[in-house]
């Protein structure tokens, strides 16, 4: 969503539900005490589904394991959930109605910044917790003291997508030294982008184009062709699925060969696009939240068993690493908030999540200004040695990417130029 449109949204809202049907998940074993009833929206259908659908799965998983113990406090719980077709505006009639009419105990978000960033002034209106899925700052201008990110970005979220980049850029000899930005007009991109600006600013690069595009856009032959003609050194795209995947086929077919190309383009995280994608790949250097490493991968082993024998049957994404595990561990994350406070009031379980330090599969973390994170953990990944006809067992391991930030999570070195890795 636009924030200058926000508060039109909250017109919206105010107007009244838009005509939804409600998609219920049931409980595993009924109870006679009422279930905990927790509502969200989730992208089921449009560009984000590929994504929603595996947080869906992870929550779903979540809650049949919680069930399958007796529930929380003696109660089952059951999660009420509703397609918001990856369409920002769908999301005031939706929490409008979770909230008014299926009288949810809590809410959640759903999945990213443009459906997290109108969900916002929806809840603030009734004093309702928020924990928001991979929304980037979502909550840097309402400042809403009840909203809690789950996505690795720490206290500088905007910067935190990029940041990797020039880090690695600025230890190259010859050091590059120009760079070009392209971006959707969309929420999240907009705000990596602004971050990737100021992330110039920080280690000295010269921007020699800066342009955004339409989420309407189809041919992106124009763009990479305008990214050539500026030959920067470094090339970052801010990118939702469909125009990722765009840009990096019409990289390949024009032969963009910047001397970095990647940045922050959702979507290449997951399993459909990297198997569309293929040999293209290699050379990106672009962020993730998770990898299946060694070290990352022990505490989510039996979780990521559960999702990848059930992925096929779920129609999702067969290994789920981008969103599967995530998914999982914020809606037991707020579990563990009910637990904690012995009960579903907003205020106490807020005050909880501010004050906890949260250990889950997927990592841990702590709470600062604006819900966000106090430190970051957003990796840049470069992909190399894919081989034609790569398959499932090559994405689910390590043997294509590297982990070049941060140095705490660091596998390898970055092969520069990006040619090289061709």
């Amino acid at each position: 969503m636009l924030r200058s449109v926000k508060f039109s949204l909250l017109a919206v809202a105010a107007a009244g539900a838009l005509a939804l049907s409600a998609s219920v998940v049931p409980p595993a074993d009924a109870q006679s005490k009422e279930p905990i009833k927790i509502g969200f929206g989730m992208s089921l259908t449009g560009p984000l589904a590929a994504n929603g659908k595996q947080a869906m799965l992870g929550m779903k998983i979540w809650e049949e394991e919680t069930n399958a113990k007796g529930g929380l406090l003696g109660r089952q719980v059951k999660l009420v959930s509703y397609d918001d077709q990856s369409n920002a505006s769908t999301i005031p009639g939706i929490y409008t109605k979770l909230m008014d009419a299926d009288k949810v105990d809590l809410v959640v978000g759903g999945y990213a910044t443009n459906m997290v960033a109108p969900t916002i002034p929806v809840v603030m209106q009734k004093k309702k917790t928020l924990i928001g899925l991979f929304a980037l700052d979502a909550n840097s201008e309402f400042h809403y003291d009840k909203y809690f990110s789950v996505l690795p970005t720490g206290p500088t979220p905007k910067t935190s997508f990029t940041e990797g980049v020039f880090q690695a850029a600025v230890k190259q000899n010859p050091k590059p030294t120009t760079i070009a930005l392209a971006a959707e007009d969309a929420e999240f991109s907009r705000n990596a982008c602004e971050g990737a600006r100021d992330n110039s600013k920080k280690y000295g690069f010269k921007i020699v184009y800066d342009k955004s595009y339409p989420p309407s856009t189809t041919d992106f032959t124009p763009i990479v062709r305008a990214l050539q003609a500026a030959n920067a050194d470094v090339v970052i795209v801010c990118s939702y699925p469909l125009s990722s995947v765009g840009i990096v086929l019409s990289a390949g077919e024009i032969g963009l060969k910047p001397k970095i190309f990647g940045g922050a383009m959702v979507g290449l995280q997951a399993t459909v696009f990297k198997q569309k994608l293929g040999t293209k790949l290699n050379g990106i250097m672009n962020y993730e939240t998770w990898v299946p490493s060694e070290k990352m991968l022990a505490p989510a082993a039996d979780f990521f068993k559960k999702y990848q024998a059930r992925a096929g049957a779920e129609g999702v994404d067969p290994l789920g690493y981008y969103l599967g595990g995530w998914g999982y561990a914020y809606i037991n994350m707020l579990g563990d908030a009910i637990t904690a406070t012995k009960g579903t009031d907003d205020n106490k379980i807020a005050e909880w999540l501010r004050k906890t330090h949260h250990k889950t599969i997927m990592g841990e973390w702590d709470y600062g200004a604006n819900g966000e994170w106090t430190k970051s953990s957003v990796m840049q990944v470069q992909y190399h040695s894919i081989k034609e006809g790569a398959g499932l067992e090559t994405w689910k391991g390590m043997s294509y990417q590297t982990v070049i930030s941060p140095d705490d999570l660091k596998t390898g070195d970055l092969i520069y130029p990006y040619e090289k890795a061709r």
